[in-house]
């Protein structure tokens, strides 16, 4: 067999409800999704680490607090529920290796604030999840641990960066994962896996305690199998943190009629798989089927977004990379600084997480600062004027989350500029801050799953969401 059974899985609320109404043991159903967690593990890499200890001490903790204070069970919107985070996440006293060598053996100090929310609802921490080192990729090729394998095709990519949450939640473990996006590393798995994944507005979500990839980019998202589970999840993990000055109290726009639906000519353009775009734009007939206005709009600036970010993230990734010199973080090889410095990075650090430096350093050095990173900012700003424009006429856009379904591990990873195109469709969102989702619509000819990208203006996160809810 190339390919693993995928199971069947309630929503959250259903399996939550039926844990406090005891039809089903908590300890029963944590020692399940661990037990999946290794078997699967050992065909698709989809896991780092797995916190059986924890996860089982866990367990009894709760089946006490059912059993003494089922008052207080009943009150945690999470309670017992299995779920994974991707590896760039940290969980205090379990190691973090951020999927790369350079770090395998560091231990958190504290708990990141948006797995501390999951935690503290009661939901039970399976494990580490694989992924892109530091959430550099879009394969999950360029781990430190190896690459993740699709659950359904073990030739192909679940997509990345945060390849091993998708992939483990598809296989079946678990009723959610965190990932995080900075330029679609949850969307892009969320399609290639039949996932939904959700990318909120930029300052929604905690990033305090997520590894910084590009600080004005990265937001912690998330992965389920249903979007109402997105929907309450979201109302768990959202809000301000003192820990992060960029969070804001939540302010959910709203709008009182059926939303406009933009479609953006320039994301419909040559290089998009036919099956791919037959999927979308039969989605797209539906969608005016149940009554929705869809038009046709413009957003000329965004043939330069993938350019841009590749300026502007990797000018970020070099600034953020400092701190890991050996000494406060990271592998010492040489009591010497310097040397250490640079022999560290040169035996740890994986190839793409050295490529990805090296054209930050270069975007920001003395004599090319204005020609690269300046100009790059100055792009990005008139891509933010020019989607506040378009959401003036329109509430929400719709677009393909990638050009393919998920390709054969090995396919690209020797042409890093076509590995970089398949973000083109996924990157703009994180450039203008504003909250977007992909969804299963259908799949290709050979069961492959495809899926559609719906975004919003900054704070419509609700409204997007609940129009997904309704075309499903």
């Amino acid at each position: 067999m190339n390919s693993l059974s995928v199971p069947e899985r309630e929503s959250i609320d259903d399996i939550r409800r039926k844990i406090i109404n005891k039809e089903i043991d908590i300890l029963s159903l944590t020692e399940e999704h661990l037990k999946l967690a290794e078997s699967t593990n050992e065909k698709i890499n989809s896991f780092i680490t797995i916190l059986k200890e924890e996860a089982t001490k866990q367990a009894k903790e709760l089946q006490k607090v059912l059993e003494q204070n089922p008052n207080k069970a009943n009150s945690m919107r999470l309670f017992g529920v299995p779920f994974t985070v991707k590896d760039l996440y940290l969980v205090k006293s379990t190691r973090t290796t951020f999927a790369s060598k350079l770090m395998e053996d560091f231990i958190s100090p504290y708990t990141a604030t948006v797995v501390q929310k999951c935690l503290d609802e009661g939901a039970i921490l399976i494990g580490k999840t694989n992924c892109d080192p530091w959430g550099f990729g879009a394969s999950g090729e360029n781990s430190g641990f190896g690459p993740t394998r699709h659950p359904l095709d073990f030739n192909k990519t679940p997509g990345g960066s945060s390849s091993g949450s998708a992939a483990s939640l598809l296989s079946g473990v678990g009723y959610f994962s965190l990932g995080t996006d900075t330029g679609g590393s949850v969307r892009l798995p969320a399609s290639f896996c039949g996932l939904f994944g959700y990318k909120p507005t930029y300052g929604r979500n905690s990033r305090y305690g997520v590894e910084a990839m590009g600080s004005s980019f990265d937001t912690p998202g998330f992965f389920a199998r249903y979007i109402d589970d997105i929907v309450l999840l979201e109302e768990i993990m959202q809000g301000k943190d003192l820990n992060d000055a960029t969070t804001s109290e939540t302010k959910d726009l709203k709008i009182n009629r059926k939303p406009i639906i933009g479609v953006p000519r320039e994301f419909f353009v040559d290089g998009i798989d036919p099956q791919v775009d037959k999927v979308i734009k039969e989605k797209m007939q539906e969608i005016k089927q149940k009554g929705f206005e869809i038009v046709d709009v413009s957003i000329p600036s965004t043939k330069y977004a993938l350019p841009v970010y590749y300026v502007l993230v990797p000018s970020e990734i070099s600034s953020n990379r400092a701190r890991y010199d050996g000494v406060r973080f990271g592998k010492k090889v040489s009591n010497d600084y310097s040397e250490n410095l640079v022999k560290s990075r040169s035996i740890y650090l994986e190839p793409e997480v050295k490529r990805r430096i090296m054209i930050g350093t270069f975007a920001l050095s003395a004599g090319y600062s204005d020609q690269y990173y300046n100009q790059a900012s100055r792009v990005r700003t008139k891509l933010k004027k020019e989607f506040d424009a378009v959401f003036q006429k329109v509430d929400l856009l719709v677009s393909p989350v990638s050009p393919t379904t998920a390709f054969d591990l090995g396919e690209k990873s020797k042409d890093p500029v076509q590995m970089y195109l398949v973000d083109i469709y996924t990157v703009t969102a994180n450039l203008v801050g504003i909250p977007a989702i992909s969804f299963p619509i259908g799949k290709n000819n050979y069961g492959m799953p495809i899926g559609m990208q719906i975004m919003a203006p900054k704070w419509a996160d609700m409204v997007m969401l609940n129009f997904v809810k309704s075309i499903l």
